[in-house]
C-alpha cells in the first residue's frame, strides 16, 4: 500500500512535458505556413492585383477612332467622278474623343480607392486566417493535455483497481468498490476516445487550413500555458479602430463614394472629340478636314439622378462603417469578457483549486491504507481532480482561442 500511495503522488504531479520525445509543432511555424499557401490569401492577393491595373485604365484616353470613305459621282464606284468633280474623293480621318479635364482622374482616383479597399481585404483574410489556424492549433493542443491527463489517470485507476480487486480477494473490500473502479476506468477510455476524434478533426482543420492532403501528419503542439492577460477592453476599442481592416476598408469606401459624387458632377461638364481628316481628290489639290466636336450634356434630369445615387451611397457606405464598427465593439467586449474570465479560472484552478483537490486525494488514499475511509472516498477524490484537470486545460483552450479572435479583430498582436 505504501508504494501504491506513492505511486499515486507521482502521478498526480507528473507533468506531460515529461513524456514529449519529439520536438513540439511551433504556432509560428504554422502560422507562417498557412500565410503563405492558403488559398483564401492567394484569392485575396490577385483580386487586389487585378484592382490595382484599373486606375491606369480610367486614366488612359478613348481610343481613337479611324475612318475611311469615298464619294462618287456618276455611279457608286469607288473613284468615280474622281478629278473632275468637286465632290468626288477618297480619304480617311481620324477622331480622338476627350473627356472633360478632371473627369478621367477623378476615374481613376475612385479605381485607386476600390484597390486600396481591396489590399484591405488581404488584411482582412491574413488575420482570419491566422486565427482560424491559432484556435485550430490550441484546440489541437487541448485534446494532447486532456489525453495525457486521461492516459495519466486511466493508468492510475487501473493501479487502483487491482489494488481494489487484491483487497476484496481477502475479503477486506467490498464488491461494489471494484466495479465502481471498473466502471470510471469505462468511462476514461470513452473519454479517450472522443479526445482522439477531436484531435482528428482538429488535425484536418489545420490540414485544410494550410492546403495540405487530409491525411498529412501534424504533429503534436506545443503545451498550453497561461499568458499574462493584462489588456483593458478600451485599449482594444481603440485598437479596432485604429487597425481593423474591415473598417479601414470601410473608410475608404466612403472616401470612395465621396469621389463618385464628384464624378457625377463633373457628368455636367461636357465632353469633346477632336477629328482631322485627308481627302484625295485625283488631279484636283487634296483636302483636308478638321472638326472640334462638343457633347452637349442636355440631359440634366439623368444627371441629377446620379448625383442623388452616389449621395445615398456615401450614405450608405457611412452606416456601413457605423454597423462594421458597433458590431465590432460588441464582439470584442463578448471575447475580452471571455478571455478575462478564462484566465481568472485557469488561475484559479492551477493555484489553488488542483492543488487542494490533490492534497485531499492524497489523505484519503492515507486514510484509506489505515481503514479510516472507504473506497468511494478515495473514488470521488480521485474524480475530483481528474475534472478539475480537465477543467483547467480547457478553461486554457478557451482563454487562448479567444484571445485570438481578439487579435483577428484589433489587428494587433495581445500576448506574446
Amino acid at each position: 500500500m505504501r508504494c501504491f500511495h506513492l505511486l499515486v503522488i507521482v502521478a498526480l504531479f507528473t507533468s506531460p512535458e515529461t513524456a514529449r520525445a519529439q520536438a513540439p509543432l511551433a504556432l509560428a511555424d504554422v502560422v507562417g505556413e498557412a500565410l503563405a499557401r492558403n488559398p483564401e490569401i492567394v484569392a485575396a492577393q490577385k483580386r487586389y492585383d487585378a484592382a490595382r491595373q484599373r486606375p491606369v485604365q480610367e486614366r488612359s484616353l478613348p481610343d481613337p477612332m479611324v475612318s475611311a470613305g469615298y464619294n462618287a459621282n456618276g455611279n457608286p464606284l469607288p473613284g468615280a467622278g474622281l478629278g473632275t468633280e468637286p465632290t468626288s474623293n477618297i480619304g480617311f480621318m481620324v477622331t480622338q474623343e476627350v473627356p472633360f479635364p478632371g473627369k478621367r482622374d477623378l476615374r481613376a482616383s475612385i479605381a485607386t480607392s476600390e484597390a486600396g479597399a481591396e489590399f484591405q481585404q488581404i488584411e482582412a483574410a491574413r488575420l482570419s486566417v491566422t486565427a482560424r489556424v491559432k484556435q485550430a492549433y490550441y484546440r489541437l493542443a487541448y485534446t494532447y493535455a486532456v489525453g495525457d491527463v486521461l492516459t495519466r489517470n486511466r493508468d492510475l485507476l487501473d493501479t487502483l483497481l487491482k489494488v481494489s480487486e487484491n483487497r476484496y480477494a481477502v475479503g477486506q473490500a467490498a464488491q461494489q468498490d471494484v466495479i465502481k473502479a471498473q466502471t470510471q476506468l469505462s468511462i476514461l477510455e470513452l473519454q479517450l476516445e472522443r479526445v482522439r476524434q477531436e484531435r482528428a478533426a482538429r488535425e484536418g482543420d489545420l490540414n485544410a487550413l494550410l492546403a495540405r492532403p487530409t491525411t498529412t501528419p501534424v504533429g503534436q503542439p506545443e503545451d498550453l500555458h497561461l499568458t499574462p492577460f493584462d489588456t483593458s477592453l478600451d485599449s482594444l476599442v481603440t485598437l479596432a479602430n485604429e487597425h481593423a481592416p474591415m473598417l479601414r476598408r470601410d473608410q475608404i469606401m466612403i472616401d470612395r463614394s465621396r469621389l463618385s459624387v464628384d464624378a457625377a458632377r463633373r457628368d455636367y461638364k461636357p465632353d469633346f472629340a477632336v477629328a482631322g481628316g485627308y481627302y484625295y481628290m485625283g488631279a484636283m489639290p487634296p483636302m483636308y478636314e478638321f472638326r472640334f466636336d462638343v457633347k452637349v450634356p442636355l440631359q440634366r434630369a439623368r444627371r441629377a439622378a446620379a448625383v442623388a445615387e452616389q449621395l445615398s451611397t456615401v450614405e450608405q457606405a457611412r452606416s456601413t462603417y457605423d454597423s462594421t464598427r458597433l458590431g465590432l465593439q460588441g464582439r470584442l467586449q463578448a471575447d475580452y469578457q471571455m478571455a478575462s474570465t478564462s484566465a481568472r479560472l485557469a488561475r484559479l484552478y492551477r493555484d489553488t483549486v488542483l492543488p487542494q483537490a490533490r492534497l485531499a486525494l492524497e489523505s484519503s488514499m492515507a486514510s484509506y491504507q489505515t481503514g479510516a475511509v472507504d473506497f468511494l472516498s478515495v473514488l470521488t477524490n480521485f474524480g475530483t481532480v481528474l475534472e478539475y484537470e480537465m477543467t483547467y486545460f480547457d478553461e486554457l483552450a478557451g482563454y487562448h482561442t479567444a484571445v485570438s479572435r481578439l487579435e483577428e479583430m484589433t489587428g494587433t498582436p495581445i500576448v506574446h
